[in-house]
């Protein structure tokens, strides 16, 4: 079977360690392409080819990755794929953009016989460097199997989530609960500052626990966020969790109070954690 041949623009912090395990991976001949020479050099001695620009890059390979900074930048390095461009492509854009742009640059690439896929990840620097990213795509089934020999090159879990949008969505849903979560750690640790509790140590316990439990993803097991019937397995272990947080919840509110510490967010979870799990 003959090499996939990819080319990736974008080698920032996570871009470059991307493309680097493109450029250690078997079937893959690589062409990069970066404004900064540093870690094009560096994808060099990996193993890379260097192109220099994006259209020169985009004449020849099949699959094109894009992890560019902003929404402008991704329609900049598309418009320069197009120019080149031949009907068998496959522009993959793992940038993290507005949830409408992947089917306006869908839409756009058609006209040209391009095929765009949404595929954002999820692991940061570390998980791009070991090849544990997850990765949630958006596009055809055709586009998708083209890209897939660079995609799982890249990461151990690659989702193909539905049509052209889906990816980016998976994504803002992803991150959204990642950062209401940081939201909450910083209440949480105002409340124990206020109490006159170590932070660090905290924050170890909860690193910790949340490797043993899973975190809030503990409870992301059910297709369908509707009411749960009385007969569900999940009612049960759900009106257990319920039970525990509605009382850990009040204790917390309790301490704050006492401690002159505003919780919106805790007074909001009591609200709303039944409804949420199902339950109200």
């Amino acid at each position: 079977m003959p090499d996939t041949k990819v080319g990736f623009v974008g080698l920032g912090n996570i871009g470059k360690p991307m493309a680097l395990r493109l450029a250690a991976a078997a079937g893959i001949e690589l062409t990069v392409y970066d404004v900064a020479p540093d870690p094009v050099a560096e994808l060099v001695q990996a193993g890379a080819q260097a192109a220099d620009s994006v259209a020169a890059l985009a004449a020849g390979v099949d699959v094109i990755c894009v992890m560019v900074r902003d929404d402008d930048q991704v329609r900049d390095v598309l418009g320069e794929v197009l120019g080149v461009s031949g009907d068998a492509q496959t522009v993959v854009i793992h940038s993290t953009v507005a949830p409408g742009t992947p089917a306006e640059l869908a839409d756009t690439a058609a006209r040209h016989g391009v095929k765009v896929l949404d595929a954002p990840v999820s692991g940061g620097a570390m998980g791009a460097a070991d090849g544990t990213l997850a990765i949630m795509v958006g596009g055809s089934d055709e586009a998708f199997a083209a890209a897939r020999p660079a995609l799982e090159a890249m990461g151990s879990l690659v989702t193909h989530a539905g049509p052209i949008g889906s990816g980016t969505r998976f994504k803002l849903a992803r991150n959204m609960m990642h950062f209401v979560s940081f939201t909450a750690a910083t209440e949480a640790q105002r409340l124990a500052e206020a109490a006159g509790l170590d932070l660090v140590e905290l924050g170890k316990v909860v690193r910790h626990t949340d490797a043993i439990t899973g975190g809030p993803g503990a409870i992301m097991h059910r297709a369908t966020t509707a009411p749960i019937a009385q007969d569900d397995f999940w009612h049960g272990v759900f009106e257990h969790v319920l039970a525990l947080g509605e009382k850990d919840l009040r204790f917390a509110i309790e301490l704050a109070d006492e401690q002159g510490v505003d919780v919106p967010l805790a007074r909001l979870s009591l609200e709303r954690l039944g409804e949420g799990l199902g339950l109200e």
